[in-house]
């Protein structure tokens, strides 16, 4: 039933911007967290952000402030609009869902849907 669909990954040089989006449907954002992972080979996942289903965004990862995300209500959609991409942020980057909406987790075992992730690659 609920379902979480990543676009706009791609190649980009360092220094440069991408903005993944994350639709989900069979769920209102109001109803959940979503949480933004990234995984690079042979690496642990990683948490990037979250926003809640109030709209609170926070940032436990190491993107220092390079990154920022944000909801679209009316199209049920979360963004990650991501500046100054360094050849670190290399990786698949997932969308994820909390049914707990308060909650700003920066781990993956909170959350229970997936999208199917989107490959960033920053390479020159």
């Amino acid at each position: 039933q609920v379902r979480l669909v990543e676009s706009g990954g791609g190649l980009v040089q360092p220094g440069g911007s991408l903005r993944l989006s994350c639709a989900a449907s069979g769920i209102t954002l109001a109803e959940i967290s979503i949480g933004w992972f990234r995984q690079a080979p042979g690496k642990q996942r990683e948490g990037v952000s979250c926003i809640t289903g109030s709209g609170k965004a926070s940032y436990p990862g190491p993107v220092k402030g390079r990154f920022t995300t944000s909801r679209d209500n009316a199209k049920n959609t979360v963004y990650l609009q991501m500046d100054d991409l360094k050849p670190e942020d290399t990786a698949v980057y997932y969308c994820a869902a909390d049914r707990e909406a308060w909650r700003a987790s920066a781990y993956a075992r909170d959350y229970e849907y997936w999208g199917q992730g989107t490959q960033v690659t920053v390479s020159s």
